[in-house]
């Protein structure tokens, strides 16, 4: 088994000392503990993931969270076999096997994508119009079309696994453990508050795992990891607070009962650190809170531009988590899309890890920051007020074509330039993950300058906070998270009088966002 092709020498989150070996597609690979399978398959090189729900179009990794849409993968084998699940969400452990889905007979060569060459005939719901007759053959169209459009398959035998259900109540619960969730967990905390703490990845602390050892954002004076650490040491010292990893928040129902999946072992003869021998496999929690804070974060938007799925296109922050959480390149030349100066973030990490890049397409016409400066000084070519008109490449990336943007974006003027790369990070600003709050029937308002949908009136006993609230900036964040959980410990009769002072943080200053998410057809 050889090793990772594009595994980094040094840094990350992963532990070198202990390697793991699973299967993808019945091909061997290697892996790290503390990978997730989208990580060790980026590690590997892997670029070709899955394929699309209809035209069978090629699929790469997209993200590195939940908000990934390409890389759904059946898990395990047999009777355990778990359909659709992102490989962005699986935790990688020995002797791991997964498999593509939605392709025939093999991921690489796939016999459905000839439906691509019909895509004029085949409209959304043209069978439902086209095998109408005779009526009597319906039956026999809908399994054909169900096989050409499915993804997984459940297994067919009876779940040998275990699971459990629990019911729990506190005074604040608090989802989501990015820096707005642990501010205002610690807050609510030394308020006096019993607060569980839920967070859908297996370590706390949310955007801060995706910084740079070296360089990054600082926060009360110390690095952004240092202080990460300290808090979630802090709260699991405290007999009040419960911390929940590995736990996704589902649902929001009336009188703030909230549902919680809890994913305690990935497999039942290998328990995560800290679960006890023969733990269920998952608990679904059934939880009362007094009060609630919503630090759920916001995900990162897509630039939209001809043949923007194909493998090796991913969103810039998705790009950085590699790099600087997972240790994985997620290419060898990488060109930069973006319309804000967020993805200027992963251009300069990327460079620092040996990635080469080979320009940063900016649609605004003026950009003026601290990040452009430094990409500047490292000699990365940037083309202000450019845009992608297509790509090359179809199993996998091969170059870019970029050609100038008129004033108002609305239309290319000027000559067609050819940029050859593997690699392409987007980003199109950043969207407030709603959805809790939404579902928890509160109303929401549009924000011209933020240009994103945001929490305006609650009905239950809530409040947002972070990201999810329109505070991007992580200084924001963290005023926004101390300032709601103590409000929350408070509403909930505990502390009383000022909020704690939040801690200082120091980041780049950036530029205001371009207003350009769809790049003018160019055909």
């Amino acid at each position: 088994m050889r090793a990772a092709r594009f595994r980094l020498p040094e840094g990350g989150r992963v532990d070198r000392e202990r390697p793991l070996s699973f299967r993808f597609d019945g091909r061997a690979y290697q892996g790290l503990a503390g990978d997730t399978l989208a990580s060790a398959l980026v590690a590997n090189g892997v670029r070709l993931v899955g394929r699309s729900f209809k035209y069978h179009r090629p699929r790469g990794i997209m993200a590195a969270g939940a908000e990934e849409a390409n890389a759904l993968v059946g898990l395990g084998e047999g009777d355990r076999h778990e359909p659709n699940l992102k490989a962005t969400q699986i935790e990688l452990h020995d002797g791991l096997v997964a498999a593509s889905q939605n392709r025939w007979p093999t991921l690489g060569f796939d016999l459905g994508a000839a439906s691509g060459l019909f895509e004029r005939l085949m409209p959304a719901g043209f069978y439902y119009k086209t095998f109408m007759w005779p009526r009597a053959l319906w039956m026999t169209y809908e399994a054909a079309i169900r096989h050409m459009a499915g993804l997984g398959r459940a297994p067919g035998g009876p779940d040998p696994d275990r699971y459990d259900r629990r019911y729990a109540h506190c005074d604040v619960m608090v989802v989501g453990a990015g820096p707005a969730g642990l501010a205002a967990a610690r807050a609510a905390a030394r308020g006096g508050a019993r607060v569980v703490l839920a967070d859908e990845q297996a370590e706390l602390g949310g955007s801060l795992l995706d910084q740079p050892a070296e360089g990054g954002a600082s926060i009360a004076g110390k690095p952004a990891e240092a202080w990460r650490a300290a808090v979630v040491a802090g709260l699991a010292e405290m007999g009040e607070v419960t911390l929940l990893p590995r736990a996704t928040v589902f649902g929001y129902y009336d009188h703030n009962h909230l549902c919680i999946l809890e994913r305690v072992a990935e497999r039942p003869d290998s328990p995560p650190k800290g679960a006890p021998a023969g733990a269920p496999r998952q608990r679904l929690w059934h939880l009362r809170a007094r009060q609630v804070v919503l630090a759920t974060g916001a995900i990162e938007r897509p630039l939209v531009f001809r043949d923007n799925d194909r493998p090796g296109i991913m969103l810039a922050a998705a790009a950085r988590a590699y790099v600087n959480r997972y240790a994985a390149r997620p290419g060898e030349r990488a060109v930069v899309a973006t319309n804000n100066d967020g993805a200027y973030h992963a251009a300069l990490d990327l460079a620092a890890a040996g990635v080469g890049v080979a320009a940063i397409v900016d649609t605004r016409h003026q950009p003026d920051g601290e990040l452009t400066g430094r990409a500047r000084e490292l000699g990365i070519e940037l083309l202000p007020g450019w845009g992608i008109t297509g790509v090359e490449g179809g199993r996998r990336l091969r170059a870019v074509e970029v050609r100038p943007l008129t004033d108002d974006g609305r239309g290319f003027t000027g000559e067609r330039r050819r940029i050859a790369c593997d690699t392409v990070c987007m980003s199109g600003g950043w969207t407030p993950a709603v959805h809790l709050f939404s579902q928890s029937r509160g109303r929401l308002g549009y924000d011209r300058e933020r240009a994103a949908p945001l929490p305006r009136h609650s009905v239950q006993a809530e409040r947002s906070a972070g990201a999810c609230n329109g505070a991007f900036r992580l200084e924001d964040c963290l005023a926004e998270g101390t300032r709601a959980g103590a409000e929350a410990a408070r509403a909930a009769g505990f502390g009383g009088g000022r909020a704690p002072r939040p801690p200082a943080a120091r980041e780049p200053e950036e530029a205001a966002p371009g207003r350009s998410w769809v790049m003018p057809w160019d055909g």
